[in-house]
């Protein structure tokens, strides 16, 4: 095959010293899925941000199609044939799809956008790929696999040849996974070619032909995927084995500690968002929450926690009403919640991890002195945290900012966990970290679990669901419309359709 793309002896040293690639070779061929694997801080985003033209370079070269190039900026990557595709979607969503896809590019008819000409090149690339969209279909009504779909045809639209995504199947089910997949198939056999970043191996294994390996900012390999097994992928990235499949003891359950009877939400715009959710949530539980994303299961989280009002029906902690309590009663109560975007709301991304950690506590009598924070001790309690949760770091002085995103999230983890509360409500607790993070999360949550605590988790992950659950609820419009007490045989093709809708249960009384 013939190479389309060739990086050479790339170094990228960022302004505080940090060295996120160093003498990186990666190659990719003409027409090929390849993936790019690595956990996070292995240096995988600065490589397709200097190859997109968002960061600079402090050594090698890049040759495309032959020719040596130096990208300046992303509108050079686009003029050149390179797309990419970043994993937080980049459209208007008051806007319909065909203007979202020409935004910057309009075709003009006179001093008017040619609509016609817009929606016919939205079509054409439509059936071309097999995407099925409506042209005129409004971006915000649209479900995340559609939004996806209308992310890649922007880039086709813009003639590139190069097509970088970066975790595409992030929130999908299995079933739009796989049409996602077949449309990847349809790109490859015309000729595209698609660079991959995943950490889920099992969907690497399916879809790519090579994959590249970065550990530590380095080249740590370049295999064809038909020659190697998951477990010898993940010792690539991790540098050790790596356990991908959980062995947890049998669940024992105790007292109902969180019931919810009946919660009705509404948000800003005054459409409701979670209708009679009813369930119980046990000692030694952990509940496992699917759906496909926006259904509710974030509106769900942020009631119970205070942050979003609770319409009607009640909220209880040990039989004691807590709906619409302030979040630091909530926390007081013995509730601690992993938020799902660790930098919009999971942490102060410009303080330090010691400021991180002790958010939650700082008005707590125990990390106080002559009624101001006791720094000293403070700084020795992060020292253990961080040998104990195991973050990458310089020390508790470094700003959460400069971390890996896997570090990041374990800064999350411990500062939620490290208050020794009841109920932890996990909500996207492993997203887009890679499979070593990902292990030791699983770890701290089982072990939570078997200390008589309960886990409310909340997954677009269905693997994650279902490797951790104890019993699963799926969420349909704000509504629970599955549940199931044991997971044991619940594949995720069967909780894909129920998240469809395709398949459904008839839910009587509470959940528990």
């Amino acid at each position: 095959m013939n190479e389309i793309l060739r990086m050479e002896n790339i170094t990228k040293v960022y302004d505080n010293g940090v060295t996120a690639n160093k003498d990186v070779n990666f190659s990719v061929n003409k027409g090929e899925i390849h993936a790019l694997m690595g956990e996070n801080g292995a240096g995988k985003s600065t490589l397709m941000k200097v190859l997109f033209g968002l960061e600079k370079c402090d050594a090698g070269s890049i040759y495309y199609k032959g020719q040596k190039t130096n990208i300046q900026n992303p509108g050079q990557a686009i003029q050149l044939g390179i797309g990419m595709v970043s994993q937080h979607f980049m459209l208007v969503d008051s806007l319909k799809v065909y203007e979202n896809v020409v935004l910057g590019m309009e075709p003009k008819k006179g001093l008017f956008i040619d609509e016609k000409k817009a929606i016919d090149l939205v079509n054409e690339y439509s059936r071309k790929f097999n995407l099925k969209l409506d042209p005129t279909a409004k971006v915000g009504d649209l479900s995340v696999s559609m939004k996806q779909k209308v992310e890649i045809l922007k880039v086709l639209a813009r003639g590139s040849e190069l097509l970088i995504l970066d975790e595409p199947t992030a929130v999908l089910t299995p079933q739009e996974t796989e049409e996602l997949f077949e449309q990847f198939l349809l790109l490859k056999k015309e000729g595209y070619t698609i660079i991959f970043i995943s950490h889920k191996i099992n969907e690497v294994k399916a879809i790519c032909d090579r994959i590249t390996i970065l550990r530590n900012g380095r080249s740590e390999g370049l295999v064809d995927t038909k020659d190697v097994t998951a477990e010898e992928i993940s010792k690539l990235m991790v540098g050790r084995d790596v356990i991908l499949n959980v062995d947890k003891t049998k669940a024992n359950f105790g007292k109902v500690l969180l019931e919810t009877k009946d919660v009705t939400s509404f948000n800003e715009d005054g459409v409701k968002v979670l209708n009679k959710v009813s369930f119980k949530l046990k000692e030694g539980q952990i509940l496992g929450v699917a759906g496909v994303e926006g259904n509710g299961q974030n509106d769900l989280a942020e009631c119970i926690f205070g942050l979003k009002k609770v319409a009607s029906g009640d909220i209880l902690f040990q039989g004691q009403s807590i709906k619409n309590n302030p979040v630091y009663k909530i926390r007081n109560t013995g509730i601690s919640l992993i938020p799902e975007d660790r930098m919009v709301t999971g942490t102060a991304a410009d303080l330090s991890i010691w400021q991180n950690l002790i958010s939650d506590k700082s008005d707590k009598a125990e990390v106080k002195k002559h009624g101001l924070l006791n720094i000293p001790l403070i700084k020795e309690q992060t020292s253990e945290i961080i040998d104990r949760y195991q973050i990458k770091c310089m020390n508790g002085d470094q700003m959460v900012q400069m971390l890996s995103g896997g570090n990041i999230q374990k800064v999350v983890v411990a500062r939620e966990m490290s208050s020794n509360p009841r109920i932890l409500i996990a909500n996207q607790p492993t997203r887009g970290i890679d499979v070593g993070a990902q292990e030791f999360i699983w770890k701290e949550i089982l072990k939570f679990r078997d200390a008589g605590n309960a886990v409310l988790l909340i997954s677009a992950d269905l693997n994650e669901i279902l490797e951790l659950s104890d019993s699963v609820m799926v969420m349909i419009d704000g509504e629970v419309s599955a549940y199931f007490e044991d997971t044991s045989k619940l594949t995720e093709e069967e909780l894909g359709l129920y998240m469809l809708g395709v398949k459904k249960q008839k839910i009587e009384g509470d959940v528990d």
